[in-house]
């Protein structure tokens, strides 16, 4: 017997995912009191079965001390085994340490996951230094991609496109999904010179002038790079670009800034809530679930 809890603003991902498989809908109760602190109260029956909880990680520090007591309030009333499945993954991009002194705050937050949950399902985790989740989680970590989903919504709604990498670490999901649907595609460089600076290079682009470009990447933050890949690609004649993000973090005034600097439209996948929201992936993540 499987059961399925949600955190809010996981609701709707959860409601799908429910949709597809005969797991209960587990209930609980988050009460924040007036001090800061918080308390968890499970309100369905865990005992003898394997718990589930949703919870997207943006904004990481509002949701890890619900995580902690999540799980071992569970795994008290005899849980089989507790799952978290975070579509987006937070504190992946701290993965060295890039100033003297820092925590390298990726592999602390994976030894606090691993200390408290038996598995974690997450989507396009950010991997850069890290080559796969094994090297800093001890529990298994299945990775759901959306590459699939983001191509068939591509193909639905988009003719003649030319795929478009904001850097290079973008070079992975441009090219798999570029090969995918058989559209020619570019890597662009950038310089990021603070949190919201960034200068971006791009290469002779006119002989795509006749294609609509499709802006990729994994995850959109400050929007700042992909805004002014915007405005480079504007100036150089090219038409209105769509922009696709696998998670839309935008944090700050981020999806403003992108929605202003000339795009034609702005997609997501729904591993986070978000308004632009358009490509469902919670058949991939079905699809994990059940094997177990």
């Amino acid at each position: 017997m499987s059961i399925l809890f949600s955190f809010p603003n996981n609701d709707v991902l959860a409601f799908q995912l429910l949709s597809y498989t005969e797991m209960e809908q587990g209930s609980i109760n988050i009460h924040r009191f007036p001090d800061g602190e918080s308390n968890i109260q499970i309100n369905s029956p865990v005992n003898e079965k394997h718990v589930f909880l949703l919870c997207s990680l943006d904004h990481p520090d509002d949701k890890a001390m619900l995580l902690l007591f999540f799980a071992q309030t569970v795994k008290d009333y005899g849980a089989l085994s507790v799952t978290l499945i975070a579509p987006y993954l937070g504190y992946m991009r701290q993965d060295k340490r890039f100033h003297e002194g820092e925590a390298i705050t990726s592999n602390i937050f994976a030894t606090f996951l691993s200390d408290n949950f038996d598995r974690i399902i997450t989507v396009d985790p950010h991997l850069h230094r890290h080559k796969s989740m094994s090297e800093i989680y001890t529990i298994p970590a299945v990775v759901v991609h959306a590459a699939d989903a983001i191509v068939d919504w591509i193909i639905d709604n988009i003719s003649n496109p030319v795929l478009i990498g904001p850097d290079e670490e973008s070079d992975q999901w441009v090219s798999e999904v570029a090969q995918k649907i058989r559209a020619p595609y570019i890597v662009l460089t950038k310089v990021r010179s603070g949190d919201k600076k960034v200068d971006v290079s791009v290469p002779d682009v006119e002989k795509y002038n006749g294609h609509t470009p499709v802006l990729l990447d994994d995850i959109i933050s400050t929007a700042r790079t992909m805004a002014e890949t915007v405005k480079h690609l504007r100036r150089a004649g090219m038409k209105p670009p769509i922009c696709i993000g696998v998670h839309a973090v935008f944090a700050e005034d981020g999806y403003e800034t992108l929605r202003k600097s000339g795009v034609e439209k702005i997609v997501s996948c729904n591993s986070i809530l978000h308004e632009t929201n358009k490509i469902d992936l919670s058949k991939k993540i079905i699809e994990q679930l059940l094997d177990r």
